[in-house]
């Protein structure tokens, strides 16, 4: 390519005018004087701005050379030249990267169980080690259940302990910790497995109220009704007193724990009792339907179907109230409370019980031992 600009005509040069004659007379000849030098003339704007210096020259004349190499840059590199570098250009260490994560990972999330050690004790509360990079620490109040006096004789330094993380860690990386919380935690379990098992458990009256009376079942505070008290009406005496009870309700979440005693010696008396075992009683109400056993805290039903072979025409013919009774266990249903008996397979032949009651009664012993064995047989035949 071409750059050419027309050149302006060349300025002329001034011309100075002849020096004037001298007016004066002749006289002696006057020597000339030097002229002074003249100030150089302002360029024009044509000259300072015009491109008259690149007339001739081409593209390639203005970029130089194709081989020259270009000049380094001081500078920073590109970015897309610096994102093409590789994790291998680094000296990259996983190992060390991996110990860096773990090292700044928290320790312990709520509801955690973790282990540690005891660093530490102040009046307030117990320093552990949890392995964080801060301890863990216990307030005074979460060291375990009940009150605790010395906190330095029940947790000496380096005693090794179990706690539930209550709070996760803060700014500085401590998380709380807490001894009670933990051993509520595994009360409740143990609780929920007895309630689970239908297991009595023995408990001591430590208080009252008009609704009943309080205790102390595995740090847990528990309550039994008047309604399910053996003696309700007495029940401001039993306080200090050892009493059996089981569970009627177990929630965790509401803090309840609600106990019987009559519930208790209920089931006590459920585990001494076994199909086809000979028991004795006394008829504590008769109904359309059979009759109803007190067999000592609890009751059985002698239905009119399980009386007699035979043909009965009306329950009073065999026993009334207050009658004592012997009869066989055929059904034991602790959950429901139920107990079904029977005298029918006392008998050696249909309606025995209703013309030689004292007879069948007298021998029930011998009996019961003859049922069983007819029981057992029609088991295996059956299974």
């Amino acid at each position: 390519m071409m750059l050419k600009k027309d050149t302006p005509a060349a300025s002329e040069a001034p011309v100075e005018p002849p020096a004037a004659a001298s007016l004066q007379a002749p006289g002696p000849a006057a020597v000339p004087r030097p002229a002074a030098p003249r100030p150089p003339e302002p360029l024009s704007e044509e000259e300072r701005f015009g491109m008259n210096a690149l007339e001739g020259m081409t593209m390639a004349d203005l970029l130089g050379p194709v081989d020259q190499a270009p000049r380094r840059r001081s500078g920073p590199e590109p970015q897309s030249q610096a994102m093409r570098r590789s994790v291998d250009d680094f000296d990259f260490d996983e190992e060390a990267f991996l110990a860096a994560l773990d090292e700044n990972e928290p320790v312990g999330t709520t509801g955690e169980v973790v282990k540690g050690v005891v660093i530490g004790v102040e009046s307030d509360g117990v320093y552990v080690d949890i392995g964080g990079k801060a301890p863990g620490f216990m307030p005074k109040q979460e060291a375990g259940l009940g009150v605790i006096t010395n906190l330095k004789e029940r947790f000496p330094k380096d005693l090794e302990v179990e706690v539930l993380v209550t709070r996760e860690q803060n700014a500085d990386g401590m998380v709380t910790i807490s001894a009670r919380a933990l051993a509520l935690r595994q009360s409740w379990e143990t609780v929920r497995n007895l309630a689970k098992d239908g297991r009595v458990v023995q408990v001591k009256v430590n208080g009252f109220n008009r609704g009943g009376v309080t205790c102390d079942l595995e740090g847990l505070r528990a309550f039994i009704p008047r309604s399910q008290l053996q003696d309700g009406d007495q029940h401001e005496a039993l306080v200090g007193k050892t009493l059996g009870v089981t569970f009627i309700e177990v929630n965790a979440e509401t803090r309840k724990l609600v106990l019987s005693e009559k519930k208790a010696a209920t089931a006590a008396r459920f585990a001494e009792l076994a199909v086809g075992q000979l028991v004795e009683g006394v008829v504590a109400s008769i109904k359309p339907y059979g009759y109803f056993v007190d067999l000592g805290g609890i009751s059985g039903l002698l239905h009119q179907s399980s009386v007699t072979g035979g043909q009965l025409r009306d329950l009073r013919e065999v026993f009334s109230s207050g009658e004592r009774v012997r009869a066989l266990i055929t059904e034991l249903d602790p959950g429901r409370g139920r107990i079904a008996l029977n005298t029918a397979l006392l008998e050696a032949q249909p309606g025995e019980i209703l013309i030689a009651k004292e007879q069948l009664l007298a021998e029930a012993e011998d009996r019961a031992n003859r049922a069983r064995s007819l029981l057992r047989q029609q088991e295996q035949a059956a299974g």
